[in-house]
């Protein structure tokens, strides 16, 4: 039997189960893979932030009526939601809590819409934007979807967008440059973890003696300090890539524009780009993959 591919997966696995762990280790299709992820990332709630957005929901700040201050929640990760979850489980028990019945909330793609509609609020949250995939097609999106949602209000109530630190602008710039209030509110911090080059460079070694392996990247975060241990770039003015004896047959796969973008930009141009960010829009890349 031929030696597993492993797909190196450049994440935190996602509890009580990861999609791409269920994805990736399905054998019934032909393909046997080896699915192990490799943690880049450390998220810390902010305490101010936390405690602004506390403020909102407990003064029911985002409602459907013309008295609320906002009338529509936007998300763009799964920390932020992870964030919101908890201030939502903070007030269970007390009567329709936390009064979010009646106003659109937007997500960016699959993941983030899962952790939404897991959020413990009943009726669940109203979720829009799934397929959009990425901010430069979800602004779009909720700029149509808004206007109908409140097409007998002028002007439009503010949207609350929950952010890490890091992020991009394009949802913002597009909305406020069409006339609309977007209150971004910083819920958590992110940071590369001390441990993640030791812990990659380990699997790389591990896997040293395989025929081939993928290493699915999922942010621009930790890009340099993996690049540093595939010692793949030639230069930002070649992209070409170096075989060594730490980077035998090994291709790259991006989630999305933005982390392929990123990785161009650092000279290492990667092998597929997912057209989805989604367990199968990552597949479909790694196994329509022709080299």
């Amino acid at each position: 039997m031929a030696s597993k591919t492993p797909v190196l997966l450049l994440k935190t696995k996602s509890s009580p189960g990861d999609a791409y762990e269920e994805q990736f280790s399905n054998t019934s299709n032909g393909y046997n893979f080896e699915p192990e992820f490799v943690p880049v990332l450390e998220h810390q709630f902010d305490d101010h932030g936390m405690a602004t957005v506390r403020t909102i929901l407990k003064s029911q700040a985002i409602g459907y009526t013309e008295g609320c201050k906002y009338g529509g929640l936007i998300f763009t990760s799964q920390r932020a939601v992870e964030a919101f979850t908890k201030l939502v489980e903070e007030g269970r028990g007390e009567e329709k809590w936390p009064y979010l019945q009646e106003i659109p909330v937007y997500s960016v793609g699959p993941a983030t819409t899962r952790a939404l509609k897991a959020v413990p609020q009943t009726p669940q949250l109203q979720v829009f934007g799934e397929h959009t995939g990425n901010g430069e097609t979800l602004a779009p999106y909720i700029l149509e979807h808004y206007v109908e949602w409140y097409k007998n209000r002028e002007p439009k109530p503010p949207l609350l967008f929950l952010v890490g630190e890091k992020r991009r602008d394009i949802i913002p710039k597009v909305l406020r440059a069409a006339g609309w209030q977007v209150d971004e509110v910083v819920i958590y911090g992110t940071g590369e973890m001390k441990s993640f080059k030791e812990d990659f460079t380990q699997r790389m070694e591990e896997t040293v003696d395989r025929q081939q392996r993928w290493v699915v990247v999922f942010s621009p975060s930790g890009c340099d300090t993996m690049l540093d241990v595939l010692r793949l770039c030639d230069g930002a003015d070649t992209g070409e890539a170096k075989q060594t004896p730490l980077a035998c047959r090994t291709y790259l796969a991006a989630i999305g524009p933005t982390t392929r973008d990123h990785l161009i930009n650092l000279g290492c141009k990667p092998d597929v780009c997912a057209e989805q960010p989604s367990p199968e829009g990552v597949w479909n890349a790694i196994t329509g993959f022709t080299g």
